[in-house]
């Protein structure tokens, strides 16, 4: 559902925020990981998407790192979309 209180520009700040998380996560793997996933989804994600995105942001380094390279296997809780398409995206790269 559309919040008639929502501006354009909102979405537009939240996305730069989060792109400037993604690649200044912490440890250079993890930003090298993440930051281009973010480069190239970030534009089309809606609220949902991006609040998802948001709580994976908030995992750690070590975690995302061994999840996204297929180091260790991925919690059940975690199968989501989106962590999908950030695992199918450093499969392509």
């Amino acid at each position: 559902m559309s919040d008639p209180n929502f501006r354009h520009d909102d979405l537009e700040i939240r996305r730069k925020r989060l792109r400037y998380r993604a690649w200044h996560r912490g440890t250079k793997e993890a930003d090298l990981l993440i930051g281009p996933f973010a480069d190239s989804a970030l534009a089309t994600m809606d609220h949902d998407a991006l609040d998802e995105f948001e709580t994976v942001l908030r995992l750690p380094d070590p975690n995302l790192v061994a999840w996204l390279t297929g180091q260790a296997a991925l919690p059940e809780d975690l199968e989501t979309p989106l962590m999908q398409a950030m695992s199918d995206f450093q499969k392509k790269a």
